[in-house]
């Protein structure tokens, strides 16, 4: 692409010679690898260049804004080096006020952005950088930072929704064994690790019949 602007903010500079670089306090702060640090690094430089050049209101992935973000916080190298040198205007953050209706503006904004960048670098957005708007106002908007020398993370389960055919087929099945486990243990005491027999059997095929209505 022959664009003075793109060739500027390629050659910005956001790691320098600092002994923690910009990419690697990115990577450290969001639990990546410096590598895919680095490449967020280089689609957020995309990202500005489409706010400038785009002609429409611009609306980044979650991984961008998060390199958006730190970038703020480096000050001189935001304010005075990228926006005063490189791009000649300021490029302010304004996040949702909260709503449907922003929801549904940012969630435009945001496939015209990966529209524009089709349009203006001839390629598709890397969907690991740039998902999919449903997903990107989906699993995407909970995102956490969390520390990880206080908590521990372990991904949630996902549970598959069995089709309504078989749910409905399934339900007598389940019904009956809920009613046989209650029966049954309803005088084997509060603590299931003390179970045995008949008792732990039907709670065992109440889970297994419970277990079988969320697996599809």
């Amino acid at each position: 692409m022959n664009d003075a602007l793109w060739d500027r903010l390629q050659n910005l500079d956001l790691d320098g010679d600092a002994a923690l670089p910009f990419s690697a306090r990115l990577a450290r702060e969001n639990g990546w690898t410096t590598e895919f640090a680095r490449r967020v690094v280089e689609e957020y430089k995309k990202f500005v260049f489409l706010a400038m050049r785009a002609g429409h209101p611009v609306s980044p992935s979650e991984e961008v804004d998060q390199a958006w973000h730190l970038h703020l916080t480096y000050t001189r190298s935001y304010w005075d080096e990228m926006c005063g040198a490189i791009l000649g205007a300021p490029l302010h953050h304004g996040p949702t006020r909260g709503g449907r209706e922003e929801g549904q503006k940012f969630e435009s904004w945001y496939r015209q952005t990966l529209e524009s960048y089709r349009q203006f670098f001839g390629e598709e957005p890397p969907r690991d950088i740039w998902p999919p708007s449903e997903i990107r106002f989906g699993e995407a908007a909970h995102f956490r930072r969390v520390n990880l020398k206080r908590a521990w993370l372990l991904p949630k389960p996902r549970l598959k929704m069995p089709r309504v055919e078989n749910q409905i087929k399934l339900v007598p099945l389940v019904f009956a064994l809920i009613l046989a486990g209650c029966a049954e243990v309803q005088n084997a005491g509060p603590n299931v690790f003390d179970w045995h027999g008949g008792p732990f059997l039907a709670f065992f095929w109440s889970l297994s019949a419970l277990g079988l209505a969320f697996s599809g």
